[in-house]
């Protein structure tokens, strides 16, 4: 009898697989060799692909970690708000000025460019950061570091200019291609290694220095106390735990408003996904994705505009990826469903990366709704993706 496996520390359990499931390939249902079990049954069967986490948590600390340099496990949701607050301020401001007019701000020969205000918003966001200690101010630096750096990189065709030229063609997909860079920036840094128990450890260890002053909230509590649990076996758990536990509650939180709309957009999309059309509702935004962009470049056209070869090729090219991916994606779908959506998601990726670079190099308004699109296209996805992790993980 094979001696069953020792469980990593840190590592979740994996809900047994239910019956009918072929042993060494999660997710394959005997349904093909004529079994058919029940709708949950197999979504159930299908999310067994679905990993707890990417990768099994580190058992020895990275450098980084002994230079005493943890990462914080939510700081990816901090550079998302930074990024989405960026692009924002930069659709805001382009918006505003051109309804506006493009007024000036000053006089007697000066102009008072919003890149300083930019400037002075980021400077505002670094001394708030390193003058409280704890996670609480952190959002609030990430929302206004990302207007600020909204507002700096708005103006970047008058410093790649001799002329000093707002309008520099390339502009938008020079700031389109620097966020995406810094959002893939810190995925390679936050998503490609799993965190290490002393990471989590040390996060719980964060909430209880703002907790010490403040108390902490049921929901701030609930944040530590699941760091705590994802932290247990490291070196000072055990005091850490005592620490948690001897911090009064309080109510009372800085207002967070780039949690707040995550929150309401997380609970939007987790009400789609509840949905039956929610596999219509992506393959409807994919087809919109798909047509969109050769329809860009033939407004492009129609307005006797002519576009680099580069950027032809480049939405050609992208766009038939995409078809090939989110094809591959849809024939998933009867045998396969989290495979099936994470095909779906890739083809989104695509687009995100790829062809929306090429349009704001020609048409930066109808590139906006097109990342519109793709993110809500993204957001369902992934609620779908969660949803059935969840089934995963319930008892069969």
């Amino acid at each position: 009898m094979p001696r069953p496996r020792r469980r990593a520390a840190g590592e979740r359990p994996v809900a047994a697989a239910p019956e009918g499931t072929v042993r060494g390939r999660p997710g394959q249902s005997r349904a093909r060799r004529g079994q058919e079990p029940d709708q949950r049954g197999r979504e159930h069967d299908r999310a067994q692909r679905a990993p707890s986490q990417r990768g099994r948590a580190p058992e020895r600390p990275g450098r980084l970690l002994r230079w005493g340099l943890p990462r914080d496990p939510e700081a990816t949701a901090h550079v998302t708000g930074f990024v989405v607050t960026a692009v924002l301020t930069v659709v805001v401001t382009r918006a505003f000025l051109q309804l506006a007019g493009f007024p000036q701000v000053g006089g007697g020969g000066l102009h008072v460019a919003h890149v300083l205000w930019g400037g002075l918003l980021l400077a505002v966001a670094v001394v708030l950061a390193l003058s409280f200690a704890g996670p609480v101010v952190r959002p609030l630096v990430a929302f206004i570091g990302g207007i600020g750096f909204g507002l700096f990189i708005d103006e970047v065709g008058k410093f790649l200019t001799q002329d000093n030229d707002y309008f520099y063609a390339p502009a938008p997909m020079i700031m389109y291609v620097t966020l995406v860079l810094l959002t893939v920036w810190a995925d390679v840094l936050h998503g490609r290694r799993a965190h290490h128990r002393r990471e989590h450890l040390a996060a719980a260890a964060d909430h209880a220095v703002s907790g010490l002053v403040g108390g902490l909230s049921q929901r701030r509590r609930a944040v530590a106390e699941g760091l705590l649990a994802r932290g247990r076996g490291a070196r000072g758990w055990a005091e850490t735990a005592a620490l948690l536990r001897a911090i009064p509650d309080d109510e009372e939180e800085v207002l967070d408003p780039v949690d707040a709309a995550r929150q309401r957009l997380r609970a939007l999309m987790r009400g789609v996904v509840r949905r039956r059309w929610t596999t219509a509702l992506t393959g409807a935004l994919l087809l919109v994705l798909l047509a969109g962009a050769p329809a860009t470049l033939m407004v492009h056209r129609a307005q006797g505009q002519t576009s680099p070869g580069w950027v032809e090729a480049g939405v050609l090219g992208a766009t038939a990826l995409t078809l090939v991916v989110a094809a591959r994606g849809w024939l998933l779908l009867p045998t396969d469903r989290y495979g099936a959506f994470r095909w779906l998601r890739g083809a989104v990726l695509v687009t995100l990366l790829v062809t929306q670079v090429a349009l704001y190099r020609v048409e930066p308004w109808l590139a906006s709704a097109g990342l519109l699109l793709a993110v809500a296209a993204l957001g369902v996805t992934g609620a779908e993706l969660r949803r059935l992790q969840r089934v995963a993980g319930a008892p069969a």
